[in-house]
């Protein structure tokens, strides 16, 4: 056995010294940041194509929206980011939303401390403008201390592996469906962001069918442009007859259907069991993993329970609102009583008129 010196007997044991992390900090990140912030939201567990630059950029370009990208930081290091938009609502006065038009947002966070940090900034700004409220969108609630909105649901599924499991992936009646759609009724489809226009006014039209406000289309344009790879657009034909279409977006492994429109015969010949059933084909093509078929209030029974028929199912999103003091919480949802007769009125309105109205008023409801 090893002997042990006098020198050895006279030193002090080693004990570990506590390390202290750099402290917190929360700021803005200016454009010259942008490279860093859209990394962070790649490798993020949560991170959505909503949380990118790109997102946020073509909110900013199409409604005038004021875009604040706040970060925590220790040292150079970043942990954690919050976008937010400014709205200023002539219907709901000025709120702070992360993020406008979408269905994720809030914080992304790999550090514990860094939502505090990130909402203790947000209030910060949100006093400064003079917001009523701060709206955050996360997929799970980021802080159990604010209340949460029970009334979104999101529905994802994974792909199979091969483009021709996609049909049989498909439960029966929906997979008869959009073999009805392909085999009995003739449907084709077409990828081309050329087609971008005719999506966009298959968009507005559904929009005004169901008494809805659509965005402009330098929406469209502006997010096309920004998301060069990261994209499809597709429109479903019967003949030469374009009957649906569909902008989906691409994030990581996961493709989403998010801005889709109709003609009104197109549930006659079940297009809209066909654009989605190519979406997935494309998808599986493209060697993607997951189809993300977006948010549904949990009072739309039609729309869930067609996400349903497709072989999803829904999982709540964990939406919250904080509220600056003296305030109370803005109602912009479609069954608050004082849209009512708008509602009534708007798909009798010439097409032509509810275009531009519902893209100058969708300025004032950010989705």
């Amino acid at each position: 056995m090893p002997v042990l010196t006098a020198t050895d007997r006279a030193l002090p044991p080693v004990v570990p010294q506590p390390t202290t992390r750099p402290p917190l900090r929360g700021e803005r990140l200016t454009p010259r940041d942008h490279r860093l912030w859209d990394a962070f939201v790649s490798r993020h567990p949560q991170g959505s194509f909503f949380h990118t630059t790109a997102w946020n950029e073509s909110v900013a370009a199409a409604f005038g929206h004021q875009v604040i990208y706040l970060a925590a930081r220790r040292g150079d290091h970043l942990a954690g980011i919050l976008p937010l938009a400014c709205v200023r609502s002539l219907l709901a006065g000025t709120m702070l939303v992360s993020v406008p038009y979408a269905i994720y947002g809030g914080v992304l966070a790999e550090d514990d401390r860094a939502p505090a940090a990130l909402l203790a900034a947000a209030r910060d700004e949100a006093r400064s403008l003079g917001a009523r409220c701060i709206d955050l969108r996360s997929q799970k609630p980021a802080f159990a201390d604010l209340p949460r909105i029970d009334r979104y649901v999101t529905f994802r599924r994974n792909l199979p592996d091969a483009p021709g499991d996609v049909l049989a992936w498909l439960p029966r009646k929906a997979r008869a469906a959009a073999r009805s759609a392909r085999d009995k009724h003739g449907l084709t489809v077409r990828f081309d962001d050329r087609q971008l226009p005719q999506v966009w006014r298959l968009y507005a039209h559904s929009m005004r069918r169901l008494a809805s406000l659509n965005y402009p289309y330098r929406f469209f344009q502006e997010l096309i442009a920004r998301s060069p790879s990261s994209h499809l657009v597709s429109i479903v034909y019967d003949g030469q007859r374009p009957l649906a279409g569909l902008v989906s977006f691409i994030f990581g492994d996961t493709v989403l259907p998010y801005f889709v429109g109709s003609t009104d015969a197109a549930h006659r010949l079940n297009a809209f069991n066909f654009i989605y059933l190519t979406l997935a084909e494309r998808a599986v093509e493209m060697n993607l993993r997951v189809f993300d078929f977006g948010r549904s209030r949990i009072d739309n029974p039609g729309c869930v329970n067609f996400k349903r028929f497709q072989g999803f199912e829904p999982t709540p999103l964990g939406y919250q609102c904080d509220l600056l003091p003296g305030h109370h919480a803005p109602d912009l949802t479609p069954d608050n009583p004082k849209f009512g007769l708008a509602r009534r009125v708007w798909p009798r309105l010439p097409e032509v008129l509810t275009r531009s109205l519902g893209a100058w008023l969708s300025r004032h409801v950010p989705g």
